[in-house]
Parts: C-alpha cells; structure tokens; sequence
C-alpha cells in the first residue's frame, strides 16, 4: 500500500501549479465581460463555408483571446437550445484529461464549436480514431488538433514505468515516445524536466503520424484538402498553445 501511494504522489506530481484561482477567474471575467453576448452560433452553413486553414486559425485566434483575457461573453445557454436539433462543429481537440486543460476554455470555443476527445496522454487507440473518423468524415469537422501539454502526469508515469492496475496498459501506449527521445543518458526520469517535455512533444507528432497511418479515411481527407491534422503543446503556467 505504500509503495501505491509513493507511485501515486510521483504520477500526479505534475497536477499542481498552472494558473491560481484568482487568474483563472480573471480570464474568465476580463473585459469580455462588460461587452454584450456573442450572438454567433455554429450551423451548417458556417461549417460548409470554412476551410481547414481557416478552422485552425479560429483555433489560433481563440487562445491568443484566452491568455489576453479577453474571451468572448457567450449566451451558453442560448448555444445550448440552438445546437439540440443539431451540431456542426469546425474542428475535433484531441487532448490529455489533464485538469488544467479545457478545451473550449483555452481556445474559447462555445456550445457545438469543437468535438474534444479526452484521454491520458492523449494517444490514439481504435475506438479515438473511430471518433475522430465521425467527427470528420460524418460531423464535417475541419481539422483534428492533438494538444499535447507539459508537466503531464501520464507522460511522467511512462518515463518512471509505473505499474499500477489498468494504467499500466495505458502508459504503454506512451513508451514509443520515451523510446524515440534520443539522449538525457543522465536522467530519462520524471525528474528531468527536459526530458519530460521532450517526450511529451514526440508523443504528440507521433500521435499525428498515426492518425494518418491507422486511418485511411482521415488520411485520404487529409490528402485531399478537406481536413488538416496538426499537432499542438499546451503550457500549463501561462495557457498559452504553440502550434507544430
């Protein structure tokens, strides 16, 4: 039981920091507060009308709004009984659970803009690619974003090679990024923030290439124009993404 929770003050050591309370509050209630809500809600016809370069810089644009505080003030519950009878988002997220990182906050999207998929480590298995392949093929969605973060604990645990029930076979999927990053002989630990951080950017861009590689529907549309799959890293201190 010990040696349990040793593992699990080492997994989740990288759970604390990121914003305080009191700047989370403030992205959310800066300037785009005292301005009137945003009418916009996605629909068919905006989804048809944009491209994949333009659905990623909506992305792009969304985060800048984020960390400079000045996220849209949207009516989301409006959003919420105009999206019932139907969605049409723009773009499908694929990111880690990491608690630090919400999606449709940090790239401040409302109700029916993004799909967000959500696993540990945010890798792929048949059932994500199965998603993603709705999300696009079916849905209509533009791009496929897989946002990587720092200080991710699932990354942690897969450079420590933790055992611990069913997240062992979860951190297996993270061991070709580990196995990838060349170097750090000194300290391929958790410890090694460096080497973290290397490992989880790998895991992404080896996330990306799969989705091509494991999904001929995605990687035909992909081929033809019609969605662009990109890779991204989220940083926990700031909130701000840099784009691959």
């Amino acid at each position: 039981m010990a040696n349990i929770r040793k593992t699990r003050r080492g997994f989740l050591k990288g759970a604390g920091g990121g914003l305080t309370a009191a700047g989370a509050m403030g992205a959310l209630s800066g300037p785009a507060s005292a301005q009137t809500f945003e009418t916009f809600t996605q629909n068919r016809e905006s989804q048809a009308a944009i491209t994949p370069q333009e659905a990623l810089q909506k992305l792009k644009d969304g985060n800048l709004r984020f960390v400079e505080r000045r996220m849209r003030n949207r009516d989301l519950i409006k959003q919420v009984k105009e999206t019932g009878a139907g969605q049409f988002p723009f773009a499908a997220i694929l990111a880690c659970i990491d608690s630090r990182e919400s999606t449709q906050l940090t790239f401040d999207q409302g109700i029916g803009d993004v799909f967000s998929t959500r696993i540990a480590g945010n890798f792929v298995n048949d059932d994500i690619l199965g998603s993603l392949e709705f999300a696009c093929a079916l849905a209509g969605a533009k791009v496929i974003l897989v946002v990587g973060h720092g200080e991710c604990g699932a990354i942690k645990g897969a450079c420590d090679d933790v055992v611990l029930g069913n997240l062992t076979h979860t951190l297996a999927n993270l061991k070709p990024a580990v196995a990838a990053v060349k170097g750090f002989q000194d300290d391929r630990s958790s410890a090694n923030a460096a080497f973290v951080q290397a490992v989880a950017e790998k895991n992404v861009a080896l996330t990306v290439a799969k989705i091509r590689s494991r999904s001929p529907i995605l990687k035909d549309m992909a081929d033809k124009g019609e969605i662009l799959i990109e890779g991204a890293m989220y940083d926990v201190f700031s909130g701000r993404v840099t784009f691959f």
